[in-house]
Order: structure tokens, then sequence, then C-alpha cells
């Protein structure tokens, strides 16, 4: 597949400087939440898709389950794979290529880390992938950013300072798609990446979910697990189950 913004974004050590506010204590109480309310088997197995460095994944070890975390960055692996146990493995792996079967119980894209890709049909074949990766009735959780709000509330510039590099940050729209330019300086180095996201919305998601074979059991607004506002809401997190078909 042809190199694209996320190949080399994702893995840089920049992306997770710059997003360093999104830390362990926020991943471990989004994953008890998630736990209290889905209330997987002891031992059951997880699929942590787009892992990045694995918080996510973990957090779900640590509570007592099988889990296998996958990224397309070689760097996050590397780094997650210094949490490797006997329940718990990490892997190089693109998320449209997934090659499991019947094989999860739940699966888990968290974090925004989905709209990525260039047409709707790639990322419903996406979500049929991992429709396939799971075994008969199990579950998907999807996080993705109310997407409503954030449009609304869109700001075309801004520096954010984090340590000793200010992140100039640019943001605007082409067509559905939030362009966002990361641009700093760094040891006399200069860098820029991009961001660009669909700005999918629920009713988009509910067509994806039934196009690719999933029964939307429920969604919410945030990582307490509140119940979603178009407006307000800053999350839009689906949990669903695999259709019988």
């Amino acid at each position: 597949m042809p190199q694209q913004w996320f190949h080399t974004w994702f893995g840089s050590p920049y992306y997770h400087l710059l997003y360093s506010e999104r830390n362990n204590h926020e991943a471990e109480y989004f994953i008890s939440n998630l736990i209290n309310y889905l209330h997987p088997a002891p031992g059951a197995r997880l699929l942590d898709i787009a892992c990045g460095r694995g918080r996510h994944s973990v957090c779900l070890n640590k509570l007592g389950y099988e889990v296998t975390g996958i990224d397309l960055a070689v760097e996050n692996i590397a780094y997650a794979n210094k949490h490797h146990t006997k329940t718990l493995h990490f892997y190089v792996h693109d998320m449209r290529a997934l090659a499991y079967s019947n094989h999860f119980d739940i699966a888990l894209n968290l974090f925004t880390s989905f709209g990525y890709f260039d047409t709707e049909t790639e990322h419903i074949l996406t979500l049929k992938k991992f429709n396939r990766a799971l075994k008969p009735g199990g579950m998907l959780v999807l996080d993705f950013f109310n997407s409503h709000k954030m449009v609304a509330n869109l700001v075309p510039e801004a520096v954010k300072k984090v340590g000793h590099i200010d992140f100039h940050l640019r943001k605007h729209m082409e067509g559905d798609r939030i362009i966002k330019t990361i641009a700093f300086e760094d040891s006399g180095e200069n860098y820029e990446f991009e961001e660009k996201v669909h700005t999918f919305t629920l009713d988009d998601f509910m067509r994806f979910f039934k196009l690719s074979d999933f029964e939307v059991v429920n969604y919410f607004g945030n990582y307490s697990l509140e119940k979603y506002d178009v407006n307000s809401s800053d999350r839009l997190i689906f949990i669903c189950k695999k259709a019988n078909v």
C-alpha cells in the first residue's frame, strides 16, 4: 500500500509528545469503565487495533485478559513490546489487512484510530475485517471524536508548547475531512506533519456498521460512558455486536 500521512506521523516521537496528556491514567479509567460495561469472561481474547505504544493493551492485560495489540508503526510496536508477556503480544500490522478469523471475543479501536482512509468503501471493508476477526457474538468498541462538536469549535491556528517545543497547529476543512498541520522546530531542524481525518457522523457510522454486519448495541459521549449529546459530547463511542448472518 502507498505511504500515507499516518505511516510516518504515528511512529514519530513527536506525535507522542504532542499528545502526552493522553496518559496511562486516562487509559485505565476508560478501560475500567468499558470492562464494567462489557463484562468479558475471565481470560477472554481481546484485540487492540491501532494500539500505539500499547497503553490500553497493558491495562486490559493487567485485568486478566489475553491481549493482542497491532499497529502500523514499527516504532510503536518496538516500544509496546517492552510490556510483552505470555498473554500480551504486539505485532506490526495494518488494520486494513487483518487476517484473523473468528478468533477474538472483543476488538477495540480507540482514540480516533479510524477515518484516515480515502474512501467510504475502504472504511467499510476495514470494518468487515474487524468483524471477521471476532468470534460469533463478539463485540467491537470504536472510539471516535464527536465530529459535530469538533467542526463547530475548529480553531484555525494555535500554538501548543510541550517541553521545549512550540507546536504550531493549523486546521481547516477540506471536503468532509479535517486537515491538521503540525509544524515545529527542534534542535535546529524544521518538521511538518499532517493529520487527515474524515468527520464521520453518527448517521455515517450507523450506515457503516450495518454494511459491515455489526449491530449497534449502544453509544456514548465520553470516557465515563455517559449519554452522547451531538452538541456537547467530546467523543462518540460505539459498542457493537457481530451480527448473525
